[in-house]
């Protein structure tokens, strides 16, 4: 007589073409503000530049959300950067994960910012606001960005000066880092910051500060020019609208994956 084994209570159903990963690192900066990383599958390629759709089982059913991977495509283990918003359907619950426990996330990574993207070029700006700095996270530890700028500028535009916690760690990681100093010529990669809300020693909105000119007169760098600058942009969608705005104003053509040009946009967002 055969036998059904129904499931255990406390076992979940994996849907078919996600990975079942391990939460490693769980690390709050703000009330609205956390970074985690988690095991990487066997197997598993990414571009660094790409996101990924990373969830939980919320009430039985999977629920996903477009989450950059802020970790290298070389890296061993993946790591997020996620705002927290109290009612947000994902959010809410991710916001509370622990070490142990575990996260969905789809077997495709996908996106624009990605260097396949851009034509070749001297400079390449990173424009973020908020949590929008975790592609270029990525991007600044892949030893092909510096192969192939001769200066890395990563701007991080936030509210208040905790929000700028994650970028600067990141990078005073990156440079005092003993094996990424040997693979990386970190004296190219400059870091900007500026807040909108506090006072600082740059205040005022990235955009802002592209138009009146202060932008380059900190870093000590000649204005946007196509023939020489590429850039990338991740951030709100006010943020992503007026850079673009700024950029295709200067003569700057959008690059694709299939039609590499002078700058990229992502527009794919957790919540």
């Amino acid at each position: 007589m055969n036998t059904i084994t129904k499931p255990a209570l406390n076992e979940t159903k994996i849907p078919d073409g996600v990975f079942q990963e391990t939460v490693l690192e769980v690390q709050h900066y703000t009330e609205t503000l956390f970074k985690f990383r988690t095991t990487r599958p066997d197997g598993f390629r990414f571009r660094s530049g790409e996101f990924v759709m990373i969830g939980l089982m919320i009430d039985g059913k999977p629920l996903y959300r477009a989450y950059s991977i802020a970790s290298p495509a070389w890296g061993e283990e993946l790591e997020f950067y996620s705002i927290k918003v109290p009612n947000g359907p994902l959010t809410s619950h991710l916001q509370k994960i622990k070490v142990g426990d575990k996260i969905l996330m789809r077997k495709k990574p996908t996106g624009t910012l990605v260097i396949d993207a851009l034509s070749p070029g001297k400079r390449l700006y990173m424009f973020s606001t908020g949590t929008g700095i975790a592609p270029f996270a990525s991007l600044i530890r892949d030893i092909e960005t510096y192969e192939k700028f001769d200066e890395l500028i990563l701007t991080h535009s936030c509210r208040e000066i905790s929000e700028l916690q994650y970028g600067i760690d990141l990078v005073e990681e990156i440079k005092n880092d003993e094996m990424l100093s040997e693979l990386l010529d970190t004296s190219k990669l400059h870091h900007f910051t500026s807040v909108t809300r506090e006072d600082y020693k740059v205040r005022g909105r990235i955009t802002d500060l592209m138009k009146s000119g202060e932008l380059f007169k900190h870093l000590g760098l000649p204005a946007l020019d196509p023939k020489n600058d590429r850039a990338m942009i991740c951030g709100s969608t006010a943020m992503l609208k007026d850079t673009q705005h700024i950029l295709e104003k200067s003569d700057f053509i959008e690059g694709a994956n299939n039609r590499p040009a002078d700058y990229v946009i992502e527009r794919a967002f957790a919540e």
